[in-house]
């Protein structure tokens, strides 16, 4: 097998492994199951409003973020219960690092959902 075969084919292990991670995250998280929802339910929003091709990038980067942010706070949430079990001050603070990232980047999803359909509401 060549270099190149050899590239092509561990990039696609990747991506299947990058896929299998997703599913399992949407399949075992609450949170990612609510932002899932809301993922689809602004999609539906942006085609019944007719957004603006801006906004449906403004959208869709802020969908990516909010759930990759989620994604990064539940394996930082398993690694860090892996390498301490037991309840410890610092790596409560890391999750709540964690979640605090995921929070802020929510919050400015929701503002940037209120930008883009209050107007086309009322």
């Amino acid at each position: 097998m060549s270099n190149k075969e050899s590239f092509l084919i561990n990039r696609l292990k990747s991506i299947g492994y990058a896929f299998k991670g997703a599913v399992y995250l949407i399949k075992t998280e609450s949170s990612i199951k609510i932002q899932v929802f809301c993922a689809i339910a602004v999609t539906i929003a942006g085609f019944y409003f007719d957004i603006s091709r801006t906004e449906w990038l403004f959208q869709i980067a802020f969908i990516g973020l909010v759930m990759s942010l989620e994604g990064m706070n539940t394996a930082i949430e398993y690694i860090s219960d892996f390498i301490h079990p037991d309840r410890h001050e610092t790596i409560g603070k890391i999750k709540d690092i964690a979640a605090g990232a995921v929070f802020i980047a929510a919050i400015s999803a929701a503002v940037a959902a209120l930008v883009i359909y209050l107007p086309k509401i009322f």
